[in-house]
């Protein structure tokens, strides 16, 4: 290991320690994946990190991936690791060994071929690991702000659902001893008990059938583009999601701009990873605009999906020739206003969950008890 003494070593576990942080931050950024195939965004992170240290303290590629297949706590991670170094000792570039296993992104395969033909291999790993850290953190704000009002809304739906099958029907037997006409807000809510006692297996099949087919047709183009549609319009949500994606179309930009990826294929690399239907539909057109010599910002302004400030900023940043860094300022700001209503939305919902629960429940047990005031009432 040529240039690596004590010092830099102990500076490189200080470094991974910091970013690693405690179990507990580590067990929350875990991504849940449902295809043994991929690799989630923590371990890609990771590995991105580790790599891009090692190889800027003087360690060569080949003895950067002993070093990190050692650490791997699974053993399918440290096959994966293996299999690269491998790759890397029988003749293969780091780009074509990831590129070959299957398991990474042409996007991550191009920047890294990119990275060591232009010798910036250090900048592209450091990007690289980057990119991914935005990514799990954007997730984490969002899980963050949707976790408290959904525990509130399952417990909502879980009140009202034991109130309807199991305290409403005991009123309903009282109130048949006694007789008489019930108040109209008494009857709906009887009326709805009895739907819900009768037909609630049969309304969980129908909600699961509908789920299941949804979940098949996920990838279908007409659902993926109704889909982002319907999830666009969302009241606050929407506007949320999209600068979501967006600031990852600038994160992606910047890295395959500043590592010298030609903005055709860069776009190209972009549509294949992005994964949401209106930034992905929109690049192939995109394409052509440039293809035919329209400049980039004007391209982007054919189509909805994408801000007129941050197509504004484009057009600056091509005429003074800084595209990679005004794309990096665009994320910057994308990624600041979705932490802020992040933060704003689940202050916003937490309140109003209460409220909703407090409303029907209120509701539920004022039908119950009206027929027994009218009935004090005329006694």
């Amino acid at each position: 290991m040529s240039g690596l003494n004590l010092d830099k070593l102990t500076d490189i576990s200080d470094m991974k320690r910091k970013h690693q942080g405690s179990k507990v931050i580590d067990f929350l950024n875990k991504d849940i994946t449902f295809s043994s195939g991929k690799i989630s965004d923590k371990k890609k992170e990771e590995f991105y990190l580790e790599l891009y240290v090692l190889c800027t303290a003087g360690v060569d590629i080949k003895s950067a991936l002993e070093l990190i297949a050692e650490e791997q706590a699974k053993v399918k991670d440290k096959v994966l690791i293996d299999d690269i170094k491998n790759r890397v000792i029988n003749g293969s570039t780091l780009s074509n060994a990831i590129k070959d296993t299957g398991h990474f992104t042409s996007y991550e395969y191009h920047s890294l071929q990119i990275g060591e033909e232009s010798g910036k291999i250090t900048f592209v790993l450091k990007e690289l690991a980057g990119f991914y850290q935005k990514r799990i953190k954007q997730r984490r704000q969002i899980i963050s702000a949707l976790t408290y009002p959904s525990i509130v809304l399952f417990a909502s739906c879980g009140a009202i659902f034991f109130m309807m099958n199991f305290i409403v029907p005991m009123f309903a037997d009282v109130f048949k001893r006694f007789g008489g006409d019930l108040p109209v807000l008494t009857k709906i809510i009887l009326n709805i008990s009895e739907s819900i006692s009768r037909y609630f297996f049969a309304m969980l099949l129908f909600s699961l059938g509908i789920v299941y087919l949804l979940y098949k047709q996920r990838k279908k183009e007409w659902f993926r583009r109704i889909g982002t549609d319907i999830l666009l319009r969302v009241p606050l949500f929407g506007e949320m999601i999209r600068k979501i994606y967006l600031a990852r179309f600038c994160h992606s930009m910047t890295l395959l701009l500043g590592s010298k990826i030609p903005l055709l294929r860069s776009i190209s690399l972009i549509k294949q990873m992005i994964g949401f239907y209106p930034i992905e539909s929109s690049l192939t057109t995109i394409e052509s605009y440039i293809l035919r010599g329209d400049p980039l910002h004007s391209a982007l302004g054919h189509f909805p999906i994408y801000h007129r400030k941050m197509v504004s900023l484009v057009k600056v940043g091509e005429e003074v020739n800084q595209l990679d860094g005004f794309f990096d300022k665009i994320a910057k700001q994308y990624t600041e206003d979705v932490e802020y209503k992040t933060s704003m939305i689940s202050s916003l919902i937490e309140p109003f969950m209460i409220i909703f629960l407090g409303l029907i429940v209120g509701i539920i047990l004022i039908a119950m008890y009206l027929p027994l005031f009218n009935l004090s009432n005329t006694i």
